[in-house]
């Protein structure tokens, strides 16, 4: 994690320490309190929370704004709880993957419902028409995705594994982590010893984190653990990988000398790497680098409400853009008469086709899968004829990166303004679209609204990252 905000030469203060009580009226999104001098000036106050009065430290100042680190509090929100990790805080060395472990979890909710709402208005000038009751889920041993630094120091005779530590370059010296699973928790010292003891333990930088479901989707399956490692391992190496992968259940390990297109099994066979859809009868195998969500109880969820929200009905055409392994796709295949899965990378349409060919065939509890392709196109520089291309739909779903979907929501718009067409296609009726991101969603929203010829008629906060300052929603577009 690099240091954003830590303060240049030209930042410096002389005097950092404020003696004025300050009362804290919100928090932003990067869990600081904000709140205003007696001279007007705003100030973000890292560890305050909203209606506390407190003390702070001043370590940045600009011509408008300062920044700082609360020192005392004279009267303490009745929203602070104590954190549940060791590690979380404002004292040297404290691990930065967290922001608000601080904040009771259901403040965190409400915090992140009034960002979206905040972005929606203040950047797309769009109000809701309904807001949809949050979703959120267990709030500890939830992240089945990570990418863990590895740093062996030479002062210390030891090995680091874990998240870097607050506004630092430096890595935390973490011992547990509650938010990954309690299983990959234990086992940060174990693996931490396991590095130590590699004749390769100087040239190991990363382990990438994935789990997998078990068949049944309610526990624990596989533990991908990826280790990049910058020269080829020794045979007495590897043979220490293998040694604690037999001494930890569901354990294995894949090796990435390279980029991300090299990464492999250490040893084929065993158990496939998946996650379950079981609402809609859908397992999904992939690869430990390849994109899936963090937090499989919610992306369950999150799923299930989409589809609902979207209503597709039997005889309908679906287009599910950003369609990544086909996690929306797939379970819209059990629902719609033909479905379009539109992905930009070839490599990640190859295995949504291969999930397709997997899942198709009928089971007990549904039908087989509808009708279904996916194409590969660059979803940044669509334009109105691309979209025409791909045919008309009745329903679109959208699931874009942070970036959004600002070029498909332009061309859906220049379509509009075109007006009516000779050809026969026409623009969807609802559109749902998934966001990692309410600022470019609420960009995209203001697009859709008020040059495409939608209506919002609802939205939604998506609690999948407790504790941090993730924002992830979902919103309804309907054609007025």
């Amino acid at each position: 994690m690099t240091d954003s905000t830590t303060a240049d030469k030209a930042d410096a203060v002389p005097a950092p320490y404020e003696d004025e009580w300050l009362k804290v009226e919100s928090l932003d999104l990067d869990a600081q309190g904000v709140a205003h001098k007696a001279d007007g000036m705003v100030v973000f106050i890292e560890g305050a929370l909203p209606f506390e009065e407190v003390k702070f430290n001043q370590h940045r100042k600009k011509n408008n704004w300062a920044q700082g680190t609360v020192t005392a509090i004279r009267r303490e929100s009745s929203q602070r709880v104590r954190p549940g990790c060791p590690h979380f805080g404002l004292h040297t060395g404290a691990c930065g993957g967290c922001k608000m472990q601080h904040l009771d979890a259901a403040a965190q909710v409400a915090v992140k419902q009034r960002a979206l709402e905040d972005n929606l208005w203040h950047l797309g000038k769009v109000r809701p028409e309904t807001m949809l009751r949050p979703l959120a889920g267990p709030t500890w041993h939830y992240r089945y995705r990570a990418r863990l630094s590895v740093r062996y120091v030479v002062k210390k005779g030891t090995v680091l594994i874990g998240f870097h530590e607050r506004k630092s370059r430096y890595l935390a010296d973490m011992e547990v982590c509650p938010v990954l699973p309690a299983q990959v928790s234990e086992m940060l010292m174990p693996l931490r010893a396991l590095i130590g003891s590699l004749d390769a333990r100087d040239t190991c930088p990363q382990i990438e984190l994935a789990c997998g479901d078990a068949p049944d989707s309610t526990r624990l399956g596989v533990i991908a653990l990826v280790l990049r490692h910058l020269q080829p391992l020794s045979a007495a190496d590897l043979q220490r990988l293998r040694d604690f992968a037999a001494q930890n259940e569901g354990v294995q390990w894949w090796l990435q000398p390279k980029g991300p297109d090299t990464v492999k099994l250490l040893d084929e066979g065993g158990p496939l790497l998946a996650y379950g859809l079981p609402e809609f009868g859908v397992t999904m195998p992939f690869k430990p680098t390849d994109f899936t969500q963090v937090n499989p109880n919610i992306n369950r969820v999150l799923v299930g409400r989409a589809l609902r929200l979207l209503d597709v009905q039997p005889d309908e055409r679906v287009i599910d853009w950003f369609c990544g392994l086909g996690n929306f796709t797939l379970p819209l295949a059990t629902r719609a008469r033909e479905v379009l899965g539109i992905e930009g990378s070839d490599t990640l349409v190859a295995r949504a086709t291969d999930n397709f060919q997997r899942n198709r065939p009928a089971l007990p509890a549904r039908g087989a899968l509808a009708a279904t392709r996916f194409v590969a196109r660059d979803l940044f520089e669509m334009t109105p004829e691309m979209l025409v291309a791909d045919g008309a739909a009745d329903k679109w779903l959208v699931d874009p990166p942070r970036e959004g979907a600002f070029a498909l929501a332009k061309a859906l718009a220049d379509l509009h303004q075109q007006g009516e067409r000779s050809d026969g296609w026409t623009p969807p009726g609802r559109i749902v679209y998934v966001s990692c991101n309410p600022s470019t969603l609420a960009r995209d929203a203001g697009l859709l609204v008020h040059q495409a010829g939608y209506r919002c008629t609802a939205a939604g906060m998506v609690n999948m990252f407790p504790h941090t300052a993730h924002v992830e929603s979902i919103a309804v577009f309907e054609r007025a």
